[in-house]
């Protein structure tokens, strides 16, 4: 197992009416600003709850958030924070809108000669402070809301970009599992291919010796694969909402990747497909992480073997044959969940991958992966066994 330093501060407020306790978690003097996207939460009436809970503060509310928050509309809202002179921030919604309230919380703070757009091109570096910030999750996908992590695009550029800084990391998240009883099968599925991926990054890589790390992995892989299909199918069943809930924060709170190497080739290879064609986050994973798997094989055959057997119970056959079984598990997972793994499904020819190369070579992503061997080469292989 590697050295590793691990803080982890969010405070979880997890189950049915958790929002009563949303109030003693904000300063009493605090002038909040709710952020929220495009409104499915006052249809479904935990915009109310929220405000009903934070009764007696001094709150203004900015919505519009896009999935895959762009630049433009985030810094309308960190002109509402410094007019306002807003102290504390809110996010109510899924990973964009918590995505995007990090970028403003950052950027509110940012020297005001400088594009706070450096913040993105700096990956976070130099944020220095931001203002406090907490959410109400209704969407499980991107552990955000326990994480120092965001990814923001950029409309006038086609640009998206990550961004981590511990100033950002939500002081606390409020996790109803009865909040995503509404949710579209799209978002559903989304979201537990997300959470998937986003342990998978961390996991099939190479071995360290990490058993800790390894078993709650594959715990969280286990979850999802037995509790994402029924989430489709009984959209109020609490156990199942709860189960995924929770395993999509833990799969990227930092636990399961401390003291491991991690990968996350596969999230910047699908940042620039939805860049470039706008496909949802989690359509570009379920596209990129089957190919991406198969081309690097021999690298993580060790854990692919591991994956096959633990997550699969696939222990028949060569190892060639394992691990060929254990990628076509994964496909049929995502297909299942309503997430096709091929560009073709998306009415995309591969006509495009010379123009996405070039992208990931003008943002120096030319050595990714855990043993930083993918090249540009790699990469165009991977999106052309994408097709």
């Amino acid at each position: 197992m590697n050295n590793f330093n691990l803080h982890t501060p969010t405070r979880i407020l997890f189950g049915k009416g958790a929002i009563s306790e949303l109030r003693a978690q904000i300063p009493a003097d605090a002038r909040v600003l709710i952020t929220y996207g495009g409104g499915s939460v006052k249809k479904n009436g935990v915009l109310d709850q929220v405000y009903a809970a934070l009764e007696g503060l001094d709150v203004l509310e900015f919505s519009g958030i896009e999935p895959n928050p762009t630049y433009e509309t985030l810094m309308k809202a960190v002109e509402v924070v410094r007019q306002q002179k807003v102290t504390f921030l809110l996010a109510v919604g899924g990973g964009s809108v918590l995505d995007g309230t990090k970028f403003i919380a950052a950027a509110a703070n940012y020297p005001a000669d400088i594009d706070p757009w450096n913040i993105l091109l700096t990956h976070g570096n130099d944020v220095k402070s931001a203002i406090p910030m907490g959410s109400v999750l209704t969407l499980p996908a991107t552990g955000s809301e326990s994480n120092k992590g965001a990814v923001v695009s950029r409309r006038a550029t086609g640009d998206k970009q990550a961004f981590m800084s511990e100033h950002v990391q939500p002081v606390f998240a409020v996790l109803d599992p009865v909040y995503t009883y509404t949710l579209p099968p799209r978002q559903v599925a989304n979201g537990v291919v997300d959470a998937f991926v986003h342990t998978v990054e961390q996991y099939i890589t190479y071995p360290v010796n990490a058993k800790v790390q390894d078993r709650f992995a594959e715990g969280i892989l286990l979850t999802l694969v037995e509790d994402g299909p029924i989430a489709l199918k009984e959209p109020e069943n609490y156990d199942v909402r709860a189960n995924v809930m929770w395993a999509a924060t833990m799969a990227l709170n930092g636990l399961i990747g401390a003291g491991v190497p991690q990968d996350w080739a596969t999230h910047m290879l699908g940042h620039e497909l939805t860049a470039m064609h706008g496909l949802d986050h989690a359509q570009t994973l379920a596209v990129v992480l089957p190919s991406l798997l198969n081309e690097k094989r021999n690298e993580k055959r060790g854990k692919l073997l591991q994956y096959a057997e633990r997550v699969w119970n696939i222990t028949e056959g060569s190892e060639e044959e394992r691990i060929d079984a254990a990628i076509a598990a994964t496909r049929n997972f995502f297909e299942q969940m309503g997430a096709p793994t091929r560009l073709s499904a998306y009415g995309l020819d591969g006509s495009t991958i010379p123009a996405l190369l070039v992208k990931l070579e003008e943002k120096g992503m030319t050595k990714l992966g855990e043993r930083q061997d993918i090249t540009l080469d790699v990469s165009r292989r991977i999106y052309e066994a994408a097709r």
